[in-house]
């Protein structure tokens, strides 16, 4: 603020006295009273100046006081002592830290001055700090050790020799001492001494601390991993709650296998234990956590089957392993846990869980098939039914009833039995929203596939508004779409794939992003939509099991069109239907074609992995299948069966599963 202070207050001090008549009393007051205000609002206007003034001035830091500056420096001085120790520059890191270390002794610093006495070869300075050292406190050991060193670098192994072995003679009966005497060998790269060290330990200690952990710890520095899974399995002899730190050590270590070859080792070494040692089931239990975090669902079997039996469980495990292997398409493994669980009677609280999730299973087994036998299926249908038979209300029972509609619908031309089944599913007490959401949208895939398109587009339409915001209501918002894909509304089912390209699930953003493209590839208001049209109608017509005649649409397509983007599509389409039919070798082909002339294109990743899953299980031909897994690796990183495609190849490589 610009104004002069001394100047105000001079005019405001300085007011001339009006000369008044002082018997006049009024004149005389009313004067007086205005000098006196006009000198409290001039002392007030000063003070908000001065004020004004005083903000735009900083305060004064406080005195920094010795002992603080002292602090400052110190720590500033170990900022650079330790950079010159970084770059190398030991003579100048050496000067600082001989000052600080004189200033303020500790072992920090001790170290840091003896090694970078040890780098510029002042030998006989390091031995001279290390015996005052000594002489100060003769029980501690890793002085002796730091000795040693100063002396193994000076070319006297000799002699550093002995002082180790010294060391190791003049351990005592102390935890902290061990310790300390361990830490100084391995500080200086003695691995061995430190090992030494540590069993010299256990016998003085009379294995009441076994050092199993940091002994292991060692072994893995040297890279001795073998010996390193001994301690850790040694320590579950001495203390059986020591399995879940076992298992989190053993999964770092792990974690860094890069050829296979500590996987490969540790199964050996559990394997030989467990056998070995019938009677210690920790091995056992340790077995089957191993084999599950490698997905070896075989032999997690064997094992949780070996444990139930030992300890009487509850088949915990079983029921586990059975839900694992079930996502990993493991199908084998799954019905075996689950027949084992219900061998073991009423009894047992998975009995009833496991009797359906059996059926489930092998009707999951079944339908994953490209052409399932019809007797399968009907052996399946009848299993259900007896399942059904005395609770076909039950609300447990509502994946069966589910399955079993799809079943009768889909593949065994029983459809009117199918949404008889559903209806009443839809309207059973004690289901949850979810699962009647579930018992609509199969309802609904049933009335599409039976021709009832405005029924179905409802059911539809009431899963997605129940779940607006979940994957449920996606998929089922996803199926509509394709309803009006199917039934020629091609710029709604549009509008509802836009939507859906962000969805959570990535399989289902994957099949929106992919019809979306479809229809504005193929689509245009001004030109003619023949080509997409018939092509949505062989997609109809393969949907409800019409193979022939979507098959003559598709060629129909084919001889209108020279060249047309939709081709790619209708070769594609073409290879589902003949492996569908079972005609494996031509589907094949025909993926191939597709990879061929549209290597670049949508449906091209798609191609290859059908490619590849159809040599793998159906042709057997595994050379070939890896070929492909290996096509779709390199050309397509990143395709949404890249995480797939590399199990798989591995698994036909002969890998371990990982």
């Amino acid at each position: 603020m610009n104004i002069d202070l001394q100047m105000m207050n001079k005019k405001i001090s300085g007011l001339e006295m009006v000369k008044v008549n002082k018997t006049a009393d009024p004149v005389y007051s009313l004067v007086n009273s205005w000098l006196i205000v006009r000198s409290f609002l001039g002392v007030f206007l000063i003070f908000l100046v001065s004020a004004g003034n005083a903000q735009d001035l900083k305060p004064d830091k406080p005195p920094i006081l010795p002992f603080q500056q002292d602090a400052l420096q110190q720590g500033n001085d170990e900022s650079i002592a330790t950079q010159f120790y970084q770059n190398h520059e030991y003579e100048k890191a050496a000067e600082i830290f001989d000052r600080l270390y004189d200033e303020k002794p500790s072992q920090y610093y001790f170290q840091y001055l003896l090694s970078c006495l040890v780098e510029i070869k002042e030998y006989g300075k390091a031995e001279r700090l290390i015996k005052k050292n000594l002489k100060g406190d003769p029980n501690a050991l890793r002085y002796q050790v730091d000795l040693g060193y100063v002396y193994y670098r000076a070319g006297n192994t000799d002699k550093a020799k002995k002082l180790y072995e010294d060391a190791l003679k003049k351990l005592q009966p102390n935890q902290q001492q061990i310790f300390d005497l361990s830490n100084a060998f391995l500080t200086h790269g003695e691995n061995e001494y430190a090992l030494r060290t540590y069993q010299a330990g256990r016998q003085l200690l009379n294995n009441t601390y076994p050092f199993g952990f940091e002994m292991a710890s060692v072994y893995e520095r040297m890279g001795d991993f073998k010996n390193a899974m001994e301690e850790y399995l040694n320590l579950l002899g001495v203390n059986t709650s020591y399995l879940v730190t076992v298992q989190d050590r053993i999964q770092m270590v792990l974690a860094n296998d890069v050829n296979n070859e500590k996987n490969e080792s540790l199964r050996k070494i559990l394997l030989s234990r467990a056998q070995k040692n019938p009677d210690k089931a920790y091995y056992a239990e340790l077995l089957w956590w191993y084999s599950i975090q490698q997905k070896d669902f075989d032999l997690a079997l064997v094992e949780a089957k070996s444990l139930d039996r030992r300890l009487g469980g509850n088949g915990e495990k079983l029921a586990m392993l059975a839900s694992l292997a079930l996502s990993n398409e493991k199908y084998d493994v799954a019905i075996e846990c689950h027949q084992y669980l219900v061998s073991k009677g009423k009894a047992c609280p998975y009995y009833d869980f496991s009797r359906r999730e059996l059926v489930n299973t092998r009707y999951i087994q079944a339908v994953s098939e490209p052409s399932p036998p019809k007797k399968m299926l009907e052996t399946i249908e009848h299993e259900f039914r007896e399942l059904l038979r005395d609770g076909s209300d039950d609300p447990e029972n509502i994946s069966v009833i589910r399955n079993l509609a799809h079943i009768q619908a889909f593949y065994l031309d029983k459809p009117a039995e199918a949404v008889d089944l559903l209806e009443n599913a839809v309207k059973m007490n004690g289901i949850s929203t979810a699962e009647r959401a579930k018992c609509k949208i199969e309802l609904a895939d049933i009335l599409l596939f039976t021709d009832d398109v405005w029924q179905a587009t409802l059911l539809y339409q009431q899963a997605y508004q129940d779940f607006k915001y979940d994957v449920l209501g996606q998929e089922a918002k996803f199926k509509n779409a394709k309803l009006s894909f199917y039934i020629g509304e091609f710029k709604w089912a549009q509008a509802q794939a836009d939507v859906l390209k962000a969805a959570t699930s990535k399989f289902i953003s994957n099949d929106a992003i992919a019809l979306s493209l479809l229809i504005s590839e193929n689509f245009d208001p001004d030109s003619s939509t023949v080509a997409l049209g018939l092509y949505a109608h062989a997609d109809l017509l393969d949907y409800r099991n019409a193979e022939v005649p979507a098959l003559q649409t598709l060629d129909s397509i084919l001889a209108m069109f020279a060249v047309h983007p939709i081709l790619q599509h209708v070769l594609y389409k073409k290879a589902e239907i003949r492996r569908k039919q079972g005609k494996f070798a031509e589907a094949d082909s025909l993926f191939a074609q597709v990879v061929r002339e549209y290597p670049d294109d949508i449906l091209a990743d798609d191609a290859v992995m059908q490619s590849a899953a159809l040599n793998e299980k159906q042709l057997g031909n595994p050379e070939k299948a890896m070929a492909r897994y290996l096509e779709l690796l390199d050309k397509y990183p990143g395709s949404i069966y890249v995480p797939d495609a590399r199990r798989k190849y591995r698994s036909l490589r002969g890998d371990k599963p990982q």
